[in-house]
């Protein structure tokens, strides 16, 4: 059993959680380690993503109560969260106040920092990042460690 499932297994013992599973474990971002600590000092409580990038990947969207374990740059687990709620937005339309719930400052550093993101990552699939790209936008909760 590697790591992300000792961990899972250990959460779902101490919180008698049976007969559920984790959605995926991943990393945010390009700071990961800083992003990472953010989620576990529970500072960052909310996360937004790419629309259009689940179309091309044929993945899923998130939803509500499912559990994922954030992962630091070693792959190591080091928290894990609930997701509350899923909406979508054009990214120019994302609420500050969702922005803020993101942890990584102000609104102006939140948008620079998306722009920037996404800019990079449309170009490994040959897309070009607008302003009103659809985000995926969901809030969630830490869950563990408490």
């Amino acid at each position: 059993m590697n790591n992300i499932e000792l961990y899972w297994k250990k959460f779902c013992s101490e919180t008698n959680l049976e007969n559920t599973q984790y959605k995926e474990a991943f990393q945010f971002g390009e700071k990961i380690d800083w992003l990472a600590q953010l989620v576990v000092e529970g500072k960052k409580t909310a996360t937004c993503s790419s629309f259009e990038l689940y179309k091309v990947e044929n993945e899923p969207l998130p939803n509500a109560g499912e559990y994922s374990i954030i992962l630091d740059s070693d792959n190591l687990p080091v928290a894990i969260i609930q997701v509350e709620s899923v909406e979508i937005y054009p990214l120019n339309e994302v609420p500050e106040n969702f922005a803020i719930a993101e942890g990584e400052g102000n609104y102006k550093e939140w948008w620079d920092a998306h722009v920037n993101f996404f800019t990079e990552l449309f170009k490994q699939y040959d897309l070009t990042f607008t302003p009103h790209m659809k985000a995926v936008c969901e809030r969630f909760k830490k869950v563990y460690p408490k």
